[in-house]
């Protein structure tokens, strides 16, 4: 089969495209034949090794993936050949095939969009997360999303729509802040050419917004945090403008607010139940049109690279995926 090789840690353009064995199913496995893989930003962290998840080299990058099964270990009974599934996988969905774990896999019905399907799980998995677990989002509240025209941040608008919120999204640019208005946001901040704490205060009335959901990090961190409301919370989700931000501890002592890390895929690994629950909730929002996945750019497996290079420049709206059988 055909893969994107990671052989040495590096940017984008240092993978290749090359054969790679089969898989073959171990007892409690699947054989994927992988019709699309979803982007996220982790994946291009992780060929960088400045992720958290180390896989020795060399490995085959990309961590969600739908297809269809082709073959079934000997343990497995709820699967079986032609049957289409989802899942995160880690590594290895930058691929024309996978071997992996029956459980972690879910059923799709038949006739499912398998590009939506593998754009689904971790950016609607983590803002639900986010929003509903650790962050309580309550109907009536505010929600202010940064990076709010990327994967992480269309799916927590939608989410918080879905919860009752009013949405404030915040991007880099009238463009992409049309894109979170058609996907529910009520106002907007284009941080390129505003204040974001001014326009913060204009449309709180000076309140702030109960929660603030960061993917982004970076310098907007500060004045975000400075304009959150009275118990507010800040969801820290991840770092994509690429600078920690660090944080005066004073400033949610005065605001009575609190600092919450979001990792949904520590939360699915220790609390399975739970981010299963999640994940039926959400699959139950897809199928009643409540949530409408972006998939903005679809790249055949030998532009990869160029799939991840567009992720690190922040050129990405909504979800883009490869196509590894294209």
């Amino acid at each position: 089969m055909r893969a994107l090789v990671c052989k040495a840690h590096g940017l984008p353009e240092t993978l290749v495209v090359e054969e790679w064995p089969d898989p073959v199913p171990g007892p409690d496995e699947v054989v994927v034949r992988i019709e699309a893989a979803g982007v996220n930003f982790p994946d291009a962290l992780i060929i960088q090794d400045k992720y958290q998840v180390k896989p020795p080299l060399p490995f085959i990058p990309g961590a969600e993936m739908a297809g269809i099964v082709t073959a079934v270990g000997a343990d497995v009974t709820r699967l079986k050949p032609g049957d289409a599934v989802c899942g995160v996988v880690g590594t290895g969905a930058f691929a024309q095939s996978i071997a992996a774990d029956a459980d972690k896999l879910i059923a799709l019905p038949t006739g499912a969009p398998l590009d939506v399907a593998s754009a689904f799980i971790l950016a609607y998995g983590t803002s639900h997360h986010a929003l509903q677990d650790r962050a309580g989002l309550a109907s009536g509240e505010t929600l202010l999303v940064l990076g709010a025209a990327g994967g992480v941040g269309l799916a927590a608008v939608e989410i918080g729509k879905a919860l009752g919120a009013r949405v404030i999204a915040c991007a880099s640019s009238r463009e992409k802040l049309e894109v979170c208005v058609r996907h529910g946001a009520d106002d907007t901040i284009d941080y390129a050419t505003e204040d974001l704490r001014e326009r913060i205060k204009a449309l709180t009335g000076s309140k702030g917004p109960d929660v603030i959901y960061d993917p982004v990090g970076g310098s907007f961190a500060d004045p975000a945090l400075r304009s959150i409301a009275w118990r507010g919370r800040y969801l820290v989700v991840g770092f994509a403008n690429g600078e920690i931000p660090k944080i005066p501890l004073n400033l949610p002592l005065l605001k009575g607010a609190s600092l919450v890390g979001v990792f949904w895929g520590g939360f699915a690994r220790n609390e399975p139940d739970h981010a299963a629950a999640a994940l039926a909730e959400l699959f139950g929002w897809l199928d009643e049109g409540k949530l409408h996945p972006e998939i903005s750019a679809r790249y055949p497996l030998a532009d990869a690279p160029r799939a991840l290079r567009a992720m690190l420049d922040r050129k990405v709206t909504g979800k883009i995926v490869v196509l590894p059988q294209a």
